[in-house]
């Protein structure tokens, strides 16, 4: 790692490891619900410092992780003689993972929650069923805190990593993340794959899928009831993987009456280019509190769908 600030922030998850640190993030929605009580004002452990994003006492916790904190410029005045993590850590397949406090309410939030997990496991499960060459090339498109690219080396040692992402905060904390998860990657600040020379021999996207009043890029997904984004991405992908290279998609797709208008798109996007497509639910109903909002009035529910596309080789 270089410099001062992220090296600290690479001891803070060595330490945090040590100390058997585990968080797991829900939702916004439930995060909200959680820190709603009573006996949720203030943090009284790590778990409430770097997980619920509770304000605390200076020095009633962990002093050693506060300095590191402090060292990474990564805590805030809470007002009241109380201060405030600007991180979140969680832990994923084992390994830990910084991300943005919450409420991750700015443009450049780098989010992290129960999509990160399902997004693992369905790389995992995929890697599993049919395993990358040593050497393959693998890109996560709009990284995040790199969680499908370093899950998908852990998955599968020996393959080479590439994480973009327009948010240089995000790369920053995956480049940390990658580091504290004993993975080599590159990183490269853009929303496009012009920057990368030769094939993919597979690409990682888990896009924004929900229409986001404030167009935070973290979650806007666009037109199409979210699916926009999702769609380009899977777009920009196809015409960039090798032969017998591969994509999985983990995002969510607005059904309205009954169909599913972003998978549709994917599969004439896939016979146009001669791909395999395949397209699977994974749970039928999620964010169902979006349906009440004016942009969903059509929309019946949102469904998590993984998508895969290959190239015959």
């Amino acid at each position: 790692m270089t410099g001062t600030a992220d090296a600290a922030l690479l001891d803070l998850l060595r330490l945090l490891d040590e100390r058997a640190y585990d968080f797991v993030t829900p939702t916004p929605a439930s995060h909200a619900r959680v820190i709603a009580r009573p006996t949720m004002r203030r943090a009284h452990d790590l778990r409430g410092m770097l997980g619920w994003s509770l304000p605390f006492v200076p020095g009633t916790i962990d002093r050693k992780v506060a300095d590191l904190l402090r060292q990474a410029g990564m805590i805030e005045d809470a007002g009241n003689g109380l201060l405030k993590s600007r991180l979140r850590v969680s832990r994923l397949y084992g390994r830990l993972f910084l991300h943005s406090a919450y409420p991750t309410d700015q443009p450049d939030s780098v989010f992290f929650g129960p999509d990160s997990y399902r997004f693992a496991d369905l790389i995992v499960a995929e890697l599993a069923r049919s395993p990358l060459p040593p050497g393959a090339r693998v890109v996560d498109m709009g990284a995040g805190a790199g969680v499908g690219g370093i899950v998908a080396a852990l998955a599968n040692p020996g393959v080479h990593v590439t994480l973009t992402d327009l948010n240089p905060k995000a790369l920053r904390l995956a480049r940390i993340n990658a580091a504290a998860a004993g993975i080599a990657v590159e990183t490269i600040e853009t929303d496009t794959l012009e920057p990368l020379s030769g094939p993919i021999d597979l690409a990682v996207i888990n896009p924004p899928y929900i229409i986001d009043a404030d167009s935070r890029a973290y979650r806007d997904g666009g037109g199409m009831h979210g699916g926009e984004v999702p769609l380009e991405m899977t777009r920009m992908a196809a015409d960039r993987i090798a032969p017998g290279g591969r994509v999985i998609l983990y995002t969510g797709a607005a059904i309205v009456d009954g169909r599913n208008a972003l998978c549709k798109a994917i599969a004439t996007l896939a016979a146009e280019r001669d791909l395999t497509f395949g397209c699977r639910e994974l749970d039928p109903d999620v964010f169902g509190e979006e349906l009440s909002k004016p942009a969903y009035r059509d929309v019946e529910r949102i469904a998590l769908v993984a998508v895969s596309l290959a190239r015959r080789s």
